[in-house]
Formats: C-alpha cells, structure tokens, sequence
C-alpha cells in the first residue's frame, strides 16, 4: 500500500524495469515519446511474418482469349528482390480440363494459396459428381479469398490470371492483391499492361475481335508478346510457360523459349 498522499508512480521495481502501473519495455522493443510501441515482428503460429515484404517474386503474365479458347503465357523467372535467382519455375497451371491460372507476384503467397486450391479440385474428385470448377466459379472464389485477405491488412501480393472454357464459351479474367477483377478478352499484369497490352490493342480495345482470332494466329501474337517482354523487362526470362484451354482440354507447354534477335544491338561486344 502507498501512503496517502504519496506519489503512487514510485521508482521501478529493478533496474531498468517497469515502475508500478507501467509497462516493461521488453528487450528489442522500442519506446517514442515516453510511450511503448506494439512490436510489428511478433511471432506467430508459424514463426515471424514478412507478408507485407515480398521477396521471391514473378513478373509479367498475359492471357489473350481466341474464338476456340484461351491462351495464357508467363515466363519462367522468379526473381530474389533484383536478383534473377531461380530459372525454372513454372507460373502457369492447369486447374481442371476447364480452367488454367497464371500467376504473378510473390511466389510464397502463391504457394500458400495453390495448397487450398489443391484441396478444391482433390474435394471434386471425391465427390465424383461429374462436376468440375468452372472458370467463372474459380475466378469469383479467388477475387473473394483476395478481397477477405485485403479487407484483414494481410493480403495476398499476387497478381491472377484465370482462363478456361465454361458452356462452350471461352473466359479470361485478373484478380489482384486488393480483390478488384474484371475480365476481357485480353489480359496482362506487371510490366505487361504497359508492353504487352500496346501489341494487342486491336484485340483488347473490340471486345468481339477475339471471335475472328483462329488459334494459329493467337499462339504468333504470344509469342512476339513474350519476345518483346524479355527483351524490355529485366526482370524476365526467355523461357516460358504457355497453356491452351480449348473445347478439348487443356494443353500445358513447359519448354516455349523466345527466338531472341539481338542483330540491332551492334555496339555490345562480348555477350
């Protein structure tokens, strides 16, 4: 008990500790203006966090539909911050004989989500209902799941590009880390709005021009999209992953490479 009158904000109870009716001012912990600031690393279930840091990282995807389906394209590049770290990963994925997604951003992210995705197609299997997840379902349960995980300050840094085939119809859409989708006719994320888009203008601009584009025709647009963007992006890769959603299935090509032409780059010697 103090005495009346006293001062009730007596010393601390030991060196450097917490005086009666304050906090202690934990080891690591910082302290502004006399008052003590929450810790932003606390350890979690699963350890220490870094959600809000991307670090493994993929660049551009471009989806582009034609009248008998979908084409979506993404190189094979996951870069470590600048670092060009990892070569051979494959951002492009067949979900069903229906569906395929290409993803962009952080690669972490995306690992988490493929398992819950995973699970979706394994719960269709075993139902065995003759039911499969239909493009237009994935795509409003991914803008869901990202708008949720927006909505809780933890989002998902992934850039989505889901395609497929739903009632004879092809589909193409995006979703982003905050939840916002639209769908079109063309689609690309990261640098590829600014340079692929531009080529494909004349596709993206008339919502009905995918309808005269044969398949032929759409795989020489992908690929002088994926031509331009490694030699514009530095954060992309000449190998790349492209996949085919038609009426008959998808068809998944992990060994694409751009014909590069470095003929005008004259005045480099040595590489």
């Amino acid at each position: 008990m103090y005495p009346m009158g006293g001062n009730s904000m007596a010393g601390p109870f030991w060196s450097n500790g917490p005086a009666p009716g304050a906090f202690y001012n934990f080891p690591g912990s910082t302290v502004a203006g006399g008052a003590m600031q929450a810790r932003s690393d606390t350890p979690g279930e699963f350890g220490t966090q870094r959600s809000y840091y991307p670090v493994t990282t993929g660049t551009s995807v471009v989806g582009l539909m034609f009248k008998d389906g979908v084409i979506i394209a993404a190189d094979k590049l996951i870069s470590y911050g600048s670092l060009a770290r990892f070569h051979d990963v494959d951002r492009v994925y067949r979900i069903n004989d229906k569906t395929v997604l290409g993803i962009g951003g952080d690669f972490a992210d995306f690992q988490y989500i493929k398992r819950h995705i995973d699970q979706k197609v394994i719960d269709d299997q075993c139902l065995d209902d003759k039911n499969e997840m239909k493009p237009r379902s994935f795509y409003n349960w991914l803008t869901r799941v990202m708008y949720n995980r927006r909505s809780e300050f933890q989002p998902l840094y992934l850039d989505l590009v889901i395609g497929g085939m739903q009632d004879g119809e092809p589909f193409l859409g995006h979703v982003n880390l905050r939840g916002r989708s639209y769908t079109s006719n063309v689609v690309a994320t990261g640098y590829g709005t600014h340079l692929a888009l531009p080529l494909l203008r004349e596709w993206s601009e008339n919502p009905t021009a995918y309808q005269t584009l044969g398949q032929p025709e759409a795989n020489d647009l992908m690929k002088r999209v994926m031509e331009v963007l490694w030699y514009r992006d530095c954060r992309s890769d000449p190998k790349y992953s492209q996949a085919v959603c038609t009426a008959d299935g998808v068809k998944v090509d992990t060994d694409c490479f751009v014909a590069q032409n470095w003929e005008l780059a004259h005045t480099i010697k040595g590489y």
